[in-house]
């Protein structure tokens, strides 16, 4: 992983080779500077801790023909999850301290949250998590092997909450069929949203998809309660959380 221990290029600054998406990507590019304790976490961790993902051109995007070899980068066997916009880490690093039985692979274009997140697992003193800076659709799309995922949370996707902005959105029905590739059988598929109308659109999604099963359901146990999700809920909002699996193959 020759250049995992430099900072990654500012997203402000930085140029990409001339490559462009043809469908909108779900997320946007915040502010790339690191403080320098984040900056000290990258230096000495990011060379085993973060995965050195090859590009097809802009700074989140997968080459198509990737894949990630969890055995080889955990350097053991073990139920893989993996959390699509992890943040600061918050529930990841205590997820991966609660369960060293299983490995972590959190996917996340926020650099400076990538730092962060490095942070919290060197001070939790966590070895079974790995970081992915990528579009998570091209993650599940190419990179993660068919049926290589215990559970996937998708903690609150970018509502996107301006109409002229919703096809924007991470959850439709077309990404539940890369869902349903990478999830093992009997896998979960766990989402949850302080948006009203993205809650209605998650429940939609899940029944109108041929690709998996399932509906709304209590809080998930595992999720911690983050200084984000605390915010939604001081500005009175109700957390929607959802459940869902792959039917039978």
């Amino acid at each position: 992983m020759p250049d995992a221990a430099d900072q990654p290029r500012d997203p402000a600054t930085a140029e990409d080779p001339p490559r462009f998406r043809r469908e909108p990507v779900s997320f946007t590019r915040r502010g790339g500077r690191l403080t320098e304790k984040q900056q000290d976490a990258w230096d000495a961790m990011a060379e085993t801790y973060v995965l050195d993902v090859p590009r097809a051109g802009t700074d989140t995007s997968v080459t198509p023909d990737w894949r990630v070899e969890p055995d080889r980068v955990f350097g053991r066997t073990a139920p893989l999850v993996v959390e699509i916009g992890s943040g600061r880490g918050e529930n990841v690093v205590a997820a991966a301290q609660q369960h060293p039985e299983l490995d972590f692979l959190a996917i996340e274009v926020w650099v400076p949250g990538v730092a962060t997140t490095l942070l919290q697992a060197r001070a939790a003193g966590v070895t079974n998590i790995r970081l992915a800076v990528a579009n998570a659709t091209e993650m599940l799309g190419t990179a993660l092997e068919p049926t290589s995922v215990h559970e996937l949370w998708t903690w609150f996707p970018d509502p996107w909450h301006k109409k002229r902005h919703t096809k924007r959105r991470l959850v439709t029905v077309p990404f539940t069929e890369l869902v349903a590739r990478v999830l093992e059988p009997g896998g979960t598929w766990r989402l949850a949203t302080d948006w009203a109308d993205y809650g209605e659109q998650m429940a939609e999604v899940i029944e109108a998809s041929p690709h998996v099963s399932g509906g709304p359901v209590d809080r998930f146990e595992g999720r911690v309660l983050t200084k984000f999700e605390r915010k939604g809920l001081d500005k009175g909002r109700v957390i929607h959380d959802f459940a869902a699996h792959v039917p039978p193959r």
